[in-house]
């Protein structure tokens, strides 16, 4: 089906907010062309939903104006759009076959029975269920009942289809199939459709433009290919597939560093600054320890069917890979990631972060240092029971073995010296650079995390330091 440059449906500054005062889309932008697949991805409440209802009808927005061939439909009930809903809860009707569940719609606008079983046969042949008029609904399978659901709307010859997550109720197989039924199926019909789930790989089969949506505002839109290689922030990047995020900085025109060690990128930032790099598990390349970029210890290894899933530590780092080939637990292996498989975001925010261990009397310990402060004094709502067990606001208990707290600490709050012993963590300075009123350095410590660290004075290159971080000047969030 070749796709026109005409747009058919127009979302221009949707806003709707509920009575309780909850905001589920905020200032939505979207236009759609026609003969489109179309889908809106997002994790449960981030607000598709209601999107999607918005343009059948079923919701009416705050704010904003819905255009349909260029005319206003905001406030025109559902009977009134050329609109047809598919639901993940098909609702056919028992007590009829399936003729007449497909027939119900065309019946309801009184049209000729002739006219009604020509269009009826017609749809059960697009839906590859031609000879099951008679059919009760009971002896049919779940992907068949679907298909009954798309016939039904289809029926109705409608210039848009909507999809509600229509496979959410199939098996995993049954789904697979479906998801290439459904893309086969809008290639013939050539009509549009505009499909919700918040299944990754759905959208990614099947979809023309994918539109990511989180905390009712879209994220991105794009084609499938630029949504997985290119997101635009780090809530793309970890939704959509299974990425490695890691914390970095520029240390030079198209370098950078993270994990402990510096790789080559393609992505032209400027020298210094703050970045996330997202690497996907497939792209990163296993070699002997001393060919890596970076090296670290295997952690786990898990089969699953097509590839292993390795997990390795590289010093506070955790990185996953994806390979056909399986290191053993406890092996040391080095790793390796191509430039044009290292996608870097300028993250705005000079924040360093690094995780603390909780320690069984409930205080923190970060490089086998105590940090002067607990859990209960950073975590809002957190207490002590009278066994001693660690509860947060909800009474759920806090297991201090498997979690951890993410430490914030900014640049300038950092103070380095040359008495090593009282620094929290101690490291080389491997990068300066002078930001007009002071100079911004780059401490590599042992461990493999990166320090960013703001002084007015200068020191020099490859200086071993220690860094002095004032508990008062942290921020602290529960992992």
């Amino acid at each position: 089906m070749k796709q026109t440059t005409e747009k058919i449906i127009e979302l221009n500054n949707i806003t709707k907010t509920y009575a309780s005062g909850i905001t589920a889309v905020s200032d939505f932008n979207l236009y759609v062309q026609k003969g489109e697949f179309v889908t809106l991805l997002g994790p449960s409440g981030c607000g598709k939903t209601t999107t999607l209802r918005m343009i059948a009808g079923f919701e009416l927005p705050t704010e904003g104006e819905i255009l349909l061939n260029g005319k206003n439909i905001s406030t025109l009930p559902p009977y009134e759009r050329p609109v047809n809903t598919v639901f993940q809860r098909y609702a056919l009707f028992p007590h009829m076959n399936i003729f007449e569940n497909i027939a119900f719609g065309l019946r309801q606008k009184k049209m000729a029975s002739g006219i009604i079983s020509k269009k009826v046969k017609h749809v059960l042949d697009l839906v590859d269920l031609e000879g099951f008029e008679g059919r009760s609904v009971n002896t049919l399978s779940g992907g068949q009942q679907q298909r009954v659901a798309i016939a039904r709307a289809l029926v109705n010859e409608p210039e848009i289809l909507l999809l509600d997550e229509p496979l959410g109720a199939l098996d995993l197989k049954m789904r697979k199939e479906m998801q290439l039924e459904l893309k086969e199926m809008h290639e013939r019909l050539g009509i549009t459709f505009i499909y919700v789930t918040h299944d990754q790989e759905e959208a990614l089969t099947m979809s023309d433009i994918i539109v990511v949506m989180n905390e009712g505002k879209i994220q991105q839109i794009g084609r499938p290919e630029d949504i997985y290689n290119e997101p635009k922030n780090v809530f793309v990047a970890d939704f959509i597939g299974d990425s490695n995020l890691f914390n970095g900085i520029m240390t030079d025109h198209l370098k950078v560093r993270f994990c402990g060690g510096t790789f080559d990128c393609v992505d032209d930032i400027e020298k210094g600054t703050h970045i996330t790099a997202v690497v996907r598990p497939e792209d990163v390349i296993i070699t002997n320890p001393d060919e890596g970029t970076i090296w670290g210890r295997v952690d786990s290894v898990i089969f699953k069917g097509i590839h292993y899933e390795i997990t390795v530590i590289c010093g506070k780092n955790e990185v996953v890979i994806q390979s056909v080939n399986a290191p053993k637990v406890g092996e040391f292996v080095g790793l390796q990631v191509d430039p044009d498989n290292i996608h870097i975001m300028a993250t705005g925010d000079s924040t360093n972060y690094f995780m603390a261990d909780i320690r069984p009397d409930f205080r923190l310990e970060f490089n086998g240092k105590h940090l002067d402060t607990s859990v209960t004094a950073i975590i809002s709502g957190s207490s002590r029971r009278e066994d001693g067990m660690l509860v947060n606001s909800l009474g759920d208990a806090i297991d201090p073995a498997r979690t951890k707290i993410m430490i914030g600490i900014h640049p300038k709050d950092i103070t380095m010296t040359d008495q090593i012993e009282e620094g929290l963590i101690d490291g080389y300075i491997s990068n300066l650079v002078y930001k007009g009123d002071h100079y911004s350095y780059v401490i590599h410590t042992e461990i493999g995390q990166d320090f960013v660290v703001d002084d007015e004075y200068l020191w020099n290159m490859n200086d071993h330091v220690g860094l002095i971080m004032p508990v008062e000047k942290m921020t602290f969030k529960l992992k």
